[in-house]
């Protein structure tokens, strides 16, 4: 056999010195400015936002804690500031529909001063209206009209009362109009007189009624006409004094907006409707009467209605004071936030709003800019992105309620006129959010035509390593805390690198980074010192994975106690150490499992226990399969296999998932079938194909250092270690105590690229080749193997 390839202690983790830095404390640095490592995400984010055509909205995606969300801010804000600021936007009364309030826009600044005139000009209304129906002009032409009608009105009732008396009637004068009383012997007859006059009496008073009421219908006709005219008279007085006093005050108001068509109109409709109703403005206020009124609050006045509603502005966009274009970032989208809302009143029971009580929402804040929302708490409001949606469809925010839109409308509504919008909406969320929108919105590819992937790690260069180090000087600066030295910014390159698993890669998951600077510095202060240093972060990393590890420590209480039964020397046939991760979220750590593998004559092949138990997930299913493949490969080519097999995760309950351990359960059944023990002092990991490559597989790190510490708690025989696929030596970043174990040589590490390797290492025997008429050496494993299976198809052929 050739001797196995072993790993280095140098090729365990790529290390960090103080040496590869110029400088020694970030004191000498500058801070960081934008994030790292993601120039493909920034790229297409910066493109998006160059973009202004419709639909080139953007999602930004990737995992948590990549920074994505710090930099959509500032780079949109930066951004907004060259642009243009949007316009103000008003609701106001619609004299034509009141139930639908008119939108009107300003230029930037022009709401805010428009409201202030509209205000003043009311006031103006109130003082100026009173003035002028209290002149003696007024009265004067008021007294004039009313005397002039009232001696028209005079002599047509004088008229009327001599044709009255040429026919034997009296008129009479009420409130409630005007009719006729018989007259009998020079004395008016009322009803019960009028009972007792005689029929010949009678009938004389029907016929003179008669022709009374011909001739006195067009008196009467007369009389309402002069009432007619009297009434138009004086509206047409009290219009024109209105006019002279209020008119010149409008149209200095109206001067000032005449770029402004719909407001020009606006205004004139108020002016129309104060003159309309000037009775409203020069009423004086009748004094209410106490009593009884003040004692039971339901029989008292209601409160005196403000007649001046109708004129006021309700400003719900205001850029009076604003530079660029808005930027708008929530983390509540929900409907009412989002499109705002119509309040209420409860009066006496019953709910009453009007066009003052509408509230701007998100969009409108957002309008002309740029609205940063989160994707998760997108969907999980109700009816957010419904909302959403739209107004990137139609262009323009409608206020539907969203009791409206649930079908539960149970008080007065109003419908505010629609708004134009122009937005950028920026989402932020992960890759799944965006699949499981891309899924159900057959749309949403239209809506958001730019996505920008943030990556979860970053090359591991000079250059990232330095701006790693910027990233250090930008918390100290933020955060106001001590300085770290040039040892401390080594472990933390060292962390990063760990975390992203891989020797030649850097972590961009830049939350987590400063979760170990935040919890450095409290180490720090709590020993006293001036500044962090590496056994600052050495602590912090030790502390917070001990926080976190009961779970692990538990695991391990049972292998030291052998509830779960894990050989680490000695040799068994049909049994090997399995690694495995067990991923808590926030931990991960290795876990080595032992499995068994039983073989005999049969038909059923191989059985995946796990399976039956429905504990084995998809892709650990595909890798028995794969074992399958291999073995009719290698030793079906003359005879079918005959091989009954049962495969089994001991003392696993919890479900296995994925192909890691294919190598290792086709290693077992290889064991089982050649009769030939295997080295327990070894732990093995990888996947297999059908050739019997051995392929690259995950948490090679975590699987390392759990059989590693197993082996350290009862003892380093100087033998043990742990087989993995030579594709995954890239990915090891070991802790220090396993690099110094296989540096003074008492743990090992074996990559390997095909089975035979793994064979010969684990059993001590040549896997051996096929000779030119397709044998296997007999001694060696193959051929051992090929023995047995043609045993058991000779086995299976006799009981046929």
């Amino acid at each position: 056999m050739v001797k196995p390839y072993e790993l280095e202690y140098t090729q365990l983790k790529r290390g960090c010195v103080p040496g590869d830095f110029s400088f020694q404390t970030t004191a000498e640095l500058s801070p960081l400015e934008g994030v790292i490592g993601q120039e493909r995400a920034l790229r297409a984010f910066d493109f998006g936002l160059a973009v202004k055509m419709k639909g080139y909205n953007i999602y930004m995606a990737g995992p948590s804690g990549t920074g994505k969300t710090t930099y959509v801010r500032s780079s949109t804000e930066k951004q907004a500031e060259t642009e243009a600021v949007p316009h103000d936007w008003c609701y106001v009364y619609n004299f034509q529909n009141p139930r639908s309030p008119q939108a009107l826009r300003f230029e930037a600044g022009q709401g805010k001063r428009f409201k202030e005139d509209m205000t003043e000009l009311v006031q103006l209304f109130k003082t100026e209206l009173q003035k002028a129906f209290r002149t003696e002009e007024y009265d004067a032409q008021k007294i004039a009209l009313e005397r002039s009608f009232d001696e028209k009105r005079d002599g047509l009732m004088a008229e009327m009362s001599a044709v009255a008396e040429q026919h034997d009637f009296q008129v009479k004068t009420t409130n409630s109009g005007v009719f006729f009383m018989p007259v009998v012997d020079g004395k008016a007859v009322g009803e019960e007189e009028f009972d007792d006059l005689s029929e010949e009496a009678k009938d004389v008073i029907e016929r003179n009624s008669q022709l009374l009421q011909e001739k006195a219908g067009s008196i009467m006709r007369e009389l309402r006409d002069l009432d007619k005219e009297s009434k138009k008279q004086m509206d047409q007085l009290d219009y024109k004094t209105g006019m002279f006093a209020i008119g010149h005050h409008v149209n200095e108001v109206q001067e000032k907006y005449q770029q402004y068509e719909r407001v020009l109109s606006y205004i004139q409709d108020v002016q129309e409707d104060v003159l309309e109703n000037i009775s409203q403005f020069v009423e004086e206020e009748e004094e209410g009467e106490e009593g009884l009124a003040s004692l039971l609050p339901m029989l008292a006045k209601k409160p005196v209605e403000d007649v001046t509603l109708k004129y006021k502005v309700n400003l719900i966009v205001d850029h009076s004071k604003s530079k660029g274009a808005p930027v708008v970032v929530t983390f509540n989208p929900s409907y009412s936030n989002l499109v705002g809302e119509v309040e209420y009143d409860s009066e006496f029971g019953n709910l009453t709003t009007d066009f003052m009580k509408i509230k701007s929402g998100l969009f409108h804040q957002a309008n002309g800019g740029y609205l940063i929302v989160q994707a998760q708490d997108i969907l999980s409001m109700p009816q957010a992105w419904e909302a959403l949606r739209r107004v990137i469809k139609t262009k323009e925010i409608n206020m539907d309620s969203i009791r409206e839109q649930l079908g539960a409308v149970m008080a007065p509504t109003l419908k505010p006129e629609p708004i134009p919008a122009k937005i950028k909406v920026i989402m932020i969320g992960s890759s799944y959010y965006y699949d499981v929108l891309e899924q159900y919105d057959e749309e949403f590819d239209k809506f958001f035509k730019i996505r920008a992937d943030f990556d979860y790690e970053m090359p591991r260069t000079d250059e990232n390593i330095g701006k790693l180090a910027q990233f250090i000087k930008r918390f100290v600066e933020r955060e106001k805390t001590m300085e770290f030295d040039v040892s401390a910014v080594c472990s933390i390159v060292e962390y990063s690198s760990r975390s992203a698993e891989r020797q030649d890669k850097l972590s961009t998951r830049f939350n987590h980074l400063a979760e170990i600077l935040c919890e450095a510095v409290t180490w720090a202060k709590l020993e006293g010192a001036e500044m962090v240093t590496a056994a600052h972060i050495r602590k912090t990393i030790a502390e917070k994975e001990d926080r976190l590890k009961l779970y692990e420590e538990k695991l391990d209480e049972m292998l030291e106690e052998d509830v779960i039964m894990i050989d680490t020397d000695g040799e068994e046939i049909g049994q090997i150490n399995g690694l495995a991760v067990l991923d808590m979220g926030s931990y991960a750590f290795g876990n080595p499992s032992r499995i068994t593998a039983t073989t005999y004559v049969g038909k059923s092949g191989i059985v995946n226990i796990e399976k039956e138990a429905r504990l084995s997930g998809q892709t650990h299913d595909k890798g028995v399969q794969i074992i399958t493949g291999f073995l009719g490969q290698t030793y079906a080519q003359k005879f079918p296999l005959s091989l009954s097999c049962r495969v089994c995760f001991e003392q696993n309950y919890n479900g296995i998932d994925g192909d890691s351990a294919s190598s290792t359960e086709l290693y077992c059944i290889l064991s089982s079938l050649a009769e030939l023990p295997i080295r327990q002092d070894l732990a093995v990991t990888g996947s297999v194909n059908q050739k019997g490559e051995i392929q690259a597989i995950g948490g090679v790190t975590h699987k390392i250092e759990g059989f590693f510490d197993l082996c350290r708690k009862r003892g380093l025989t100087g033998k043990q270690g742990v087989i993995i696929p030579v594709s995954n030596v890239k990915d090891l970043v070991l802790k220090d105590e396993v690099v110094e174990a296989v540096k003074n040589g008492v743990f090992h590490i074996y990559p390997i690229t095909r089975i035979e390797e793994g064979m010969e290492l684990l059993m001590g025997t040549p896997a051996g080749k096929k000779n030119k008429a397709g044998n296997f050496p007999p001694n060696s494993i193959h051929g051992r193997v090929m023995k047995k299976l043609k045993a058991f198809h000779q086995s299976a052929s006799d009981v046929e």
